[in-house]
């Protein structure tokens, strides 16, 4: 008995001393995968509401017409192209005519990713939809304004109306007359055409009369019903003027040597009731404020409508918010459409600045 406990015993002694029997290899449980953080790009700022440049400095070129690729790639090409030849202005202005099926909100986002990718100062924007181009193919061409680094315009700059004829011959003579009656060079000239198959003749016709402008020709719309011409000019005055602002007779336009202009970009009304237009130009005079400018410094007012009952009514409401003796320069134009689908109406204004 006593035997039998301590073989036990001494059995148990050596089992307590030996590893316990392995068990089932132990797995590690997997490392949790840190999740991928969802990143969000800022979105790029908006172009501003106004700007205001030095009149002295002032510069106005046109980007060349392009049939390659579609809107957005025609925009990118364009604004390069006016880099390439702004010679490392700032620019303050660009306008873009907009032909085809696409989305012209496009063009002042596209204008603002790449302006803030360059670190440049963004410029203020105003986007129409015109009826055509004058090229196959081609879907924008943008005017842009900017102030370079030395002076441009010693004696200050003229602003000259739309000039209407019957057809875009007899506009340009008429703007080429009202230029040299001011004694100014003109520098840009735009011809609003109710059909492209005069812009050839009309091209050659403003080169033999402004050797030194850059000039552009849209088609307003894709379906006019009357057959007539518009075209509206910028000149650099050739002599030095007494006044800082003088209106040209019977709306001719205005020179101007105020050391600075503000321009804005393109506020649109939605709808075609008084209050919706009276917004609109609430829009622009805090626009103005923001350079320190008023309604009573307005100098150029463009309006552009889907039709011409509300752009009438639009440039009549002018008086009441600029002056009753107000006569600014300009052109009220009808066009194929603007950046919203619900706007009818959109209006621009450039003033002296402070």
């Amino acid at each position: 008995m006593r035997r039998n406990i301590a073989l036990l015993l001494g059995v148990s002694l050596f089992a307590w001393g030996q590893a316990p029997p392995p068990g089932p290899p132990r797995i590690k449980p997997p490392k949790k995968e840190k999740e991928t953080e969802t990143q969000t790009l800022p979105l790029p700022p908006e172009p501003p509401v106004a700007v205001i440049a030095e009149t002295g400095k002032l510069a106005f070129h046109i980007s060349p017409l392009s049939a390659k690729g579609l809107l957005t790639q025609q925009v990118h090409d364009a604004l390069k192209a006016l880099d390439r030849v702004n010679g490392g202005g700032t620019f303050v202005k660009l306008r873009a005519f907009v032909a085809g099926t696409g989305d012209m909100r496009r063009v002042a986002t596209i204008v603002a990713e790449d302006f803030s990718d360059k670190k440049m100062p963004l410029p203020a924007v105003t986007t129409v939809q015109v009826g055509a181009l004058p090229m196959e193919g081609a879907q924008v061409v943008i005017e842009s304004i900017s102030a370079e680094k030395k002076t441009q315009n010693p004696n200050g700059l003229a602003f000259f109306s739309a000039q209407r004829a019957s057809d875009a011959r007899k506009a340009i003579t008429q703007l080429a007359t009202g230029a040299t009656s001011a004694g100014a060079q003109i520098l840009e000239a735009t011809c609003f055409l109710s059909a492209l198959d005069e812009a050839e003749g009309a091209r050659a016709a403003a080169l033999a009369a402004f050797p030194a402008a850059a000039v552009n020709f849209v088609q307003l719309t894709r379906l006019a019903v009357e057959r007539e011409a518009a075209c509206e000019g910028i000149g650099r005055l050739q002599q030095p003027r007494k006044a800082p602002v003088e209106f040209l007779d019977a709306g001719l336009g205005v020179m101007v040597t105020r050391p600075k202009l503000v321009f804005t970009g393109a506020q649109m009304a939605f709808g075609d009731q008084e209050q919706a237009l009276r917004l609109a130009y609430g829009r622009l005079g805090r626009a103005l404020e923001t350079m320190k400018a008023s309604y009573a410094d307005s100098l150029v007012m463009s309006v552009y409508s889907l039709n011409r009952t509300v752009a009438d009514k639009a440039a009549a409401l002018g008086p009441e918010f600029l002056g009753r003796s107000a006569h600014p320069a300009g052109s009220t134009q009808v066009v194929e459409g603007l950046p919203s689908l619900d706007a009818t109406v959109a209006i621009e204004l450039m003033a002296a600045g402070p």
